[in-house]
């Protein structure tokens, strides 16, 4: 599908139907009106000569129009990530991809007390500047049938882009990832099948667009569906989503473990009865969270995987299909495949290997990096640096980054299992990150980042009954608060060289 398309086709057909509730700023904006202000801010920003436009604005009616308005001018919006470092991430995005437009607000900037970068431009002031003139040329065309609006618009291919992301940094610099309608709208096809969303649906909008879980999830998903989305800017708002999901009654939420974490916490007994989706994915999920939704509040949590560069859905669990501790069924236009690491040889199901994923949903190929490109795309296989495995009924199994794998004594060793096992015996609200420290004897040993002092010597002795002693903490290392990527995942580069820091 080509996204853009799709959702007028939607628009016109859920005219008067809440597209947008905006929680943080209380706009509500109707399928019509949503389309309406697409087409406007797409005559506005078709006056700009960059190809590319940078877009840096927290999830709101404000982040959907604009992005949706620049797609609507042939452009292709790259996703700026704010929740760090945002001065700096713009400049590196302006420098990667060649482009000076970057769409922001005046209020997030005060809110996070970033510095003005050359080229923002806010969507304040383009709001304000419209005339009377521009926003009745743009109701007109809103009444055309959906195929002539589509024909006024500058043409587009299913294999343009439709986006261009960030991969997390968490190992090593960013990569701009290339997106098309082809690759997202191949796995929208696909959540719909699985998950049998409808426009009956009402999703619950926290993630932010610079993250692809929350690109495809929470914008293209329901606006080409006709779900009405509700969204609220900061994710980290605790107390307020588990309140917003009982008041709006969503039926689901996408978010991430840490995330999915706060909100427990802070929720009341039935704050999540209206969900029937409530999915987590971009980093492993703990098996005491699972276990406290359902103790708490009666709710299935379950876990998906994917990437950035897979649009990013690769397996799910479903309510119909559920597996706690996988990462679910491969997605119904997915090809997955486990290879050997060494020999790329596809194993048989029970064997640990390499993860490969094949199909639309896979990138165009990281922006301006052909090398990096063919690295991980061959003869259509992305290679995910993720090692798994495929049970005997079909569910795959997440086994860390192969990245996160050691050798240490001559023997690999998985620093995500030894996180997981250790995550079993730790007190409630304590998190761990386990990383590897040079050492003169057997060349590296395990060391365990904490977020509070533990009982070190009787943790170690619980996980001993699991764990080969090569895989053990030799040491441990108090981090009152680990640093976190925009998505809620533990920020490993940083976390490994401060470990690193106060050992060495």
């Amino acid at each position: 599908m080509i996204l853009h398309h799709e959702f007028i086709r939607t628009a016109k057909q859920f005219k008067e139907k809440l597209a947008i509730k905006d929680r943080t700023t209380d706009r509500e904006v109707t399928y019509e009106r949503a389309l309406i202000a697409s087409l406007i801010l797409a005559k506005r920003f078709k006056k700009f000569k960059d190809g590319d436009i940078g877009v840096m604005i927290p999830t709101s009616a404000g982040s959907f129009l604009t992005t949706m308005g620049i797609v609507f001018a042939g452009k292709t919006p790259v996703m700026i990530n704010y929740s760090t470092g945002a001065a700096e991430n713009a400049e590196y995005a302006q420098q990667k991809c060649g482009f000076k437009t970057i769409i922001t607000s005046r209020a997030l900037l005060e809110k996070i007390g970033c510095r003005l970068v050359n080229g923002m431009v806010f969507i304040e002031d383009i709001m304000e500047q419209l005339r009377p003139t521009e926003k009745l040329a743009a109701a007109l065309r809103s009444k055309m049938a959906s195929g002539m609006i589509i024909k006024s618009l500058p043409k587009a291919n299913i294999d343009d882009n439709v986006v261009i992301l960030f991969t997390s940094g968490s190992e090593k610099d960013p990569k701009a990832v290339q997106l098309t309608h082809r690759n997202i709208g191949s796995n929208i096809e696909d959540l719909k099948k699985v998950f049998e969303f409808s426009a009956e649906d009402i999703f619950m909008c926290v993630l932010p667009l610079f993250h692809v879980f929350g690109h495809t999830g929470n914008l293209w998903l329901p606006m080409t569906v006709g779900m009405t989305a509700v969204t609220n800017a900061n994710p980290l708002e605790f107390k307020k989503i588990p309140k917003l999901i009982r008041e709006e009654k969503a039926t689901i939420i996408a978010g991430t473990p840490s995330f999915f974490a706060g909100y427990l916490r802070e929720a009341k007994p039935g704050d999540f009865e209206s969900l029937r989706i409530t999915l987590a994915g971009a980093d492993k999920t703990p098996q005491w969270l699972r276990d406290a939704y359902m103790k708490k509040q009666n709710t299935v949590l379950l876990e998906a995987y994917g990437a950035t560069e897979t649009s990013p859905g690769v397996s799910v669990n479903t309510p119909e299909h559920n597996r706690p501790g996988s990462i679910g069924k491969v997605l119904p236009s997915v090809r997955v495949k486990i290879v050997d690491i060494d020999s790329g040889e596809e194993l048989p199901t029970g064997k640990e290997g390499k993860i490969l994923v094949k199909g639309d949903l896979i990138m165009k190929g990281y922006f301006d990096d052909i090398e990096e490109t063919s690295l991980r795309i061959k003869d259509g296989w992305y290679d995910t640096g993720d090692m798994g495995m495929f049970d005997e009924d079909g569910y795959l199994y997440h086994r860390g980054r192969l990245k996160r794998f050691v050798k240490i004594g001559g023997e690999m060793v998985s620093l995500v299992r030894t996180e997981s096992i250790m995550e079993k015996y730790l007190p409630d609200g304590i998190e761990c990150c386990i990383v590897e420290v040079p050492d003169s004897v057997k060349g590296g040993k395990i060391v365990a980042a904490v977020t509070a002092a533990v009982e070190e010597r009787d943790l170690v002795k619980k996980m001993s009954k699991e764990l080969p002693s090569i895989a053990l903490p030799k040491q441990f290392v108090v981090i009152k608060e680990f640093p976190k990527m925009g998505s809620g995942k533990i920020d490993f580069r940083t976390v490994t060289r401060w470990v690193r820091s106060k050992i060495e």
